[in-house]
């Protein structure tokens, strides 16, 4: 089942990039306290991921901030140590905090998964974003097709 406004993101256990490299956290620690924009894309590297959706957030996380924003996380199923790299080479700073759900097991318990074996890439995350407030979802935007649209920065700004 999909997570749905007024459900508690779960808590669940996945890492981030450091400089001394993958750090495992909580989900409840990491986007459980204040305003938190979380959007999640199939895959670091992919293209419309690292050419406009993370881009978006990274560009727009100033007004985002300014809306109330005190966090801006993205989610993929990959590893810390290519959520790392991609966020080097992104530049993405500690303007998006970057989350490594390697196995999906967060991506499978917010409901938010895609199987995209067909395409070699396995099950990966819908591309999505969500506002939350303490942990709790406040608005959640679902691409329904391949594309970006309301789960962009953009998006995202409208609705706050």
């Amino acid at each position: 089942m999909t997570i749905a406004v007024g459900d508690h993101i779960p808590d669940v256990k996945v890492s981030t990039p450091t400089a001394e490299g993958p750090k495992p956290v909580q989900t409840a620690e990491l986007l459980g306290k204040g305003k938190v924009v979380l959007f999640g894309v199939p895959g670091a590297f992919t293209p419309t991921c690292s050419d406009h959706h993370l881009p978006g957030f990274v560009l727009r996380a100033d007004d985002l901030k300014a809306k109330g924003v005190d966090t801006v996380a993205c989610v993929a199923v990959n590893d810390a140590f290519v959520m790392g790299a991609w966020g080097k080479d992104r530049e993405v700073g500690d303007k998006v905090v970057l989350i490594a759900d390697g196995s999906a097991d967060f991506t499978r318990a917010l409901g938010l998964e895609i199987d995209l074996t067909g395409g070699g890439l396995g099950v990966r995350s819908k591309r999505y974003a969500a506002v939350l407030e303490d942990g709790v979802v406040q608005q959640l935007l679902v691409e329904e097709g391949l594309g970006l649209d309301v789960s962009s920065a953009d998006g995202v700004l409208a609705k706050l």
